[in-house]
């Protein structure tokens, strides 16, 4: 089998296993509340990415980073996994998957919106008119088809998932900045995140009686949202010729996931959240297509 075979390989297993997890996410809000949710699963991935350090022989350079290291991990670990999760799981409490799940996709958008709040990109006029593109298929989400009637159907939960989306692009942007191994910044992160959702719950008296099947979907979302498949996806840039050639993969993840939230989360999907997807897709998509027009010379 050729790398380039096998990086491809590896880049649709984590979409795979991406497409899942909003479907995890509302079978598991039935038994878990958002908090005790967050715990768990947070949990779960810190243990799984501490694993992963020690079999790779990276623990001691936990022990080499500054203080300044530190600070910077518990400033991001508050952005991801805890306010980014906290934000998630609750617009998932409001809001059907089919909906949640493409409105959390908005990321790449609010990424670069941030970028040129912050100097980093120029937002010039093709630009602009791709980002409008994606608010399009926004609309046509929020309002369940009826765009021009601007009557979102539930704008606590809409706020909330596209809230999400700045959260993750806020993370993202800061993570940049933080020059150790991905391995460490992520485990250090999920560790300081775990902390917080103890505190959080602790703070609410605790979490109640967790059933069996909670758990199960929160120990799910720890290994395949926030946890191993963020290795997969790293060795599936690794094999590959470009990071081009796989990173495309991900525009599967969105459709996929309407897959199973029809056949296993019990959804019926409505032809506006294919539709709005369609659009906020293409946007990211288009957008990405004329970024090498759109960026500044400082980057």
């Amino acid at each position: 089998m050729s790398q380039q075979r096998q990086a491809y390989r590896y880049a649709f297993l984590a979409v795979l296993f991406w497409s899942t997890v909003a479907t995890a996410f509302k079978i598991t809000l039935r038994y878990l509340s958002v908090p005790e949710m967050l715990l768990c699963s947070s949990l779960v991935s810190t243990l799984i990415l501490g694993v992963v350090l020690a079999g790779r022989g990276k623990l001691p350079l936990i022990r080499r980073c500054t203080r300044r290291d530190y600070l910077h991990s518990l400033v991001l670990g508050f952005l991801n996994p805890f306010l980014y999760y906290l934000i998630l799981f609750e617009a998932y409490t409001l809001l059907p998957a089919q909906e949640a799940q493409p409105l959390n996709y908005t990321w790449p958008l609010m990424l670069v919106i941030l970028a040129g709040l912050m100097g980093r990109e120029r937002i010039d006029l093709p630009r602009i008119a791709m980002m409008l593109v994606s608010f399009v298929g926004i609309l046509i989400i929020a309002t369940r088809g009826d765009p021009l009637g601007f009557r979102v159907s539930n704008l606590p939960g809409a706020l909330l998932a596209m809230g999400s989306s700045v959260v993750w692009a806020s993370y993202w942007l800061g993570n940049l900045r933080d020059r150790r191994e991905e391995e460490v910044k992520l485990f250090l992160n999920f560790f300081f995140g775990f902390l917080y959702a103890l505190v959080l719950n602790l703070f609410l008296a605790g979490p109640g009686r967790l059933s069996l099947p909670g758990l199960a979907g929160a120990a799910y979302i720890g290994v395949f949202e926030m946890g191993i498949t963020f290795f997969v996806w790293m060795k599936a840039l690794a094999l590959s010729r470009s990071a081009a050639q796989v990173t495309r993969l991900i525009y599967l993840s969105p459709f996929l996931s309407l897959v199973f939230i029809h056949f296993i989360g019990g959804e019926t999907v409505r032809a506006s959240s294919i539709f709005g997807l369609l659009f906020i897709v293409a946007g990211i998509f288009l957008q990405e297509w004329v970024g090498p027009r759109g960026k500044t010379g400082n980057e």
